[in-house]
């Protein structure tokens, strides 16, 4: 039993990752920063707003910041403040706890502003819709530019909607 036990703790079985393509993620974070300076004279910032998800799209958020990511390096900002952002990145279901302060978030962004539901959730209440503490999407609550697909979606498909939503803004 002790040999078969310990023959069981080689180490994980599964296949290595894909080699990143580090030259296309610095591109699309480039051409990001270049959009962002050229609409709005200056990089961009964005306000993270969590209004009721299971905190799967903050991890891929949150991973932006990362050492692999590291969007300080192209110019863009995560800010504590809606007052600072041009951006708000909406996450999950808006719940009716956050209905009013959702609101009063986007009113206090200044214009121009953009808001970008981020994930599943956002965009419809995803598997929470219909419950008794969910209003609905982003959407139902405050109006979106941009609506990132995904359960969640990952870093790169959030700086191609970041890009999406300049180019289009422009």
């Amino acid at each position: 039993m002790r040999r078969t036990l310990l023959d069981s703790l080689h180490g994980p079985l599964t296949e290595a990752p894909p080699a990143p393509d580090e030259a296309a993620l610095k591109e699309l974070a480039a051409s990001l920063d270049r959009t962002a300076r050229a609409r709005l004279g200056r990089s961009l910032s964005i306000r993270q707003v969590d209004a009721g998800s299971c905190n799967g799209c903050e991890l891929e958020i949150h991973a932006l910041s990362n050492a692999f990511y590291d969007l300080e390096r192209f110019g863009l900002r995560f800010v504590a403040s809606p007052r600072h952002a041009d951006v708000l990145m909406v996450t999950g279901p808006v719940t009716k706890n956050m209905r009013d302060a959702l609101r009063r978030t986007y009113e206090a962004t200044p214009d121009p502003k953009w808001v970008v539901a981020v994930g599943g959730c956002a965009a419809d209440g995803g598997l929470f819709a219909g419950s008794y503490a969910v209003e609905g999407g982003v959407k139902d609550v405050v109006p979106v530019d941009l609506h990132i697909s995904g359960c969640p979606p990952n870093p790169r498909q959030l700086l191609a909607g970041l890009l999406a939503l300049l180019q289009k803004a422009s």
